[in-house]
C-alpha cells in the first residue's frame, strides 16, 4: 500500500484540500495557519515566531504540533537550510520525509507565487515568506529540485497536488489518490551537487542561518542551484 503524506501551506488553493478524502492520507501536515483548512491535521509545523494568538485553540490526542526543537535537528541530516532553502514548505518536506517515510509527499497550497494585488493568502493578506531578502531563496525552483531529488534517493515522490497554473515548485502534477509517472533525476548530478555543499561547508547547526548569512558567498550559492536544476530530466 503506498504511504502518503500530505503537506499543506497558506496558497490561495489551500481550501482545496478540505474536502479530500482523509483515507488517501498516511498524515495530514499543516503549516502556520493550515489547521484552520482540516480539523483532521495529524502535525502542524510552525517556526520559532508563529504567534501564539494563531495557534489553534484545542490540540487533539492524536494530533502533534512540530517546532524547531523538532525539526531542525532533521534537516540538518539533509544538508541545513542554507542549502535547503529557507521557507516553511521546504522545511515541512524535508521533515516529513525523515519523520514519516512516506512513498508519496503531496503538496498543496505551496505554490509560492502570490498576487499583486488581493488576498495572498486563503486568510486573507499575509507576509509572503519566500518573497523576502534571503540568500537561501535566490531560486525557489532549484530548492524544490533539491527536495525532489533528495526524496527520490530515499524512494519517496513528491508532487503537487496545486490546481493553480503557475507554481515555484517543479513536482509533477497530480491528483490525490492518483498515481503519475516519478519525473527522472540525474543521480550522477544529485551526487556532484551534494559534494559541492560538501565542497562550501555552509553549514549552522542551530538552523539560525540569517544571523550569519553575510559569511556565505550568494555567487557560489547561485551557481549551486543551477547544479541543482540540472538534476532534472
Amino acid at each position: 500500500m503506498t504511504k502518503t503524506v500530505l503537506i499543506i501551506g497558506s496558497g490561495l488553493n489551500a481550501p482545496d484540500a478540505q474536502e479530500w478524502d482523509a483515507g488517501l492520507f498516511e498524515a495530514r501536515v499543516v503549516i502556520n495557519n493550515a489547521w484552520r483548512i482540516r480539523p483532521d491535521w495529524t502535525h502542524l509545523i510552525h517556526p520559532e515566531d508563529f504567534p501564539a494568538d494563531r495557534h489553534p485553540p484545542e490540540v487533539g490526542a492524536n494530533q502533534t504540533i512540530v517546532t524547531a526543537q523538532n525539526y531542525v535537528p532533521l534537516q540538518n541530516r539533509l544538508g541545513g537550510f542554507v542549502y535547503a532553502g529557507g521557507t516553511m514548505a521546504f522545511t515541512a518536506g524535508y521533515w516529513a520525509l525523515l519523520q514519516l517515510k512516506p512513498d508519496v509527499l503531496g503538496f498543496i497550497g505551496c505554490d509560492m507565487t502570490y498576487a499583486a494585488t488581493g488576498n495572498t493568502h486563503f486568510y486573507g493578506t499575509g507576509a509572503a515568506d519566500p518573497l523576502r531578502d534571503d540568500i537561501s531563496l535566490q531560486s525557489l525552483e532549484a530548492k524544490s529540485a533539491r527536495l525532489m531529488a533528495l526524496a527520490a534517493r530515499a524512494g519517496c515522490q513528491t508532487v503537487n497536488y496545486s490546481s493553480a497554473s503557475d507554481s515555484r515548485l517543479v513536482f509533477p502534477r497530480a491528483v490525490p489518490g492518483h498515481r503519475v509517472e516519478a519525473a527522472p533525476v540525474n543521480r550522477a548530478a544529485v551526487r556532484t551537487a551534494l559534494n559541492r555543499e560538501d565542497e562550501l561547508g555552509y553549514y549552522v547547526p542551530s538552523g539560525r542561518y540569517w544571523e550569519i548569512q553575510n559569511q556565505f558567498n550568494a555567487k557560489a550559492l547561485r551557481e549551486l542551484d543551477e547544479m541543482w536544476l540540472g538534476v532534472l530530466g
